[in-house]
């Protein structure tokens, strides 16, 4: 009987240690993910400002793309400070991507077909989306809902 107390001790302190380990891991890994994150953001962004600079000029691709950067960068110090990643940053980001492919292809074709249709009422779902996460984290809001 005595045997199998120290047994079962020594089971739930492997089990304790090892938890800690996994955990200790899974932030190193978050933490230096959104390191690599951040840096790729600020390179991507530093990169497109260099070439709207050699162009001296800015097309509204090249706004709508700075302002998905400054998105993701905010996504990134939010998860730093709060741990948790909003959903209506990336619907955000979403909105703007298909924003910017619609005035691509306009700029491109030169007409409205049922391509620019599409993408416009994927920007609506994504609209209702957003006020829809809204509305549930105002109505159900969650224990540290900080954002």
């Amino acid at each position: 009987m005595e045997k199998d107390k120290y047994i079962t001790l020594f089971e739930s302190s492997i089990d304790r240690l090892s938890i800690q380990i996994g955990s200790l891991f899974v932030t190193i890994f978050h933490r230096f993910m959104l390191f690599g994150i951040a840096f790729a953001t600020v390179w991507s962004a530093v990169v497109t400002m260099m070439e709207i600079m050699q162009k001296r000029s800015a097309s509204i691709e090249d706004l709508l793309l700075l302002f998905i950067y400054l998105e993701l960068g905010a996504m990134v110090g939010i998860y730093f400070k709060t741990n948790h990643m909003p959903v209506r940053f990336l619907i955000y980001v979403a909105i703007t991507a298909v924003t910017r492919l619609i005035i691509d292809l306009v700029n491109t074709k030169h007409e409205a077909d049922l391509t620019i249709l599409m993408m416009g009422l994927t920007i609506l779902i994504l609209a209702i989306s957003n006020a829809l996460v809204r509305y549930a984290s105002f109505k159900f809001p969650s224990k540290s809902d900080n954002v």
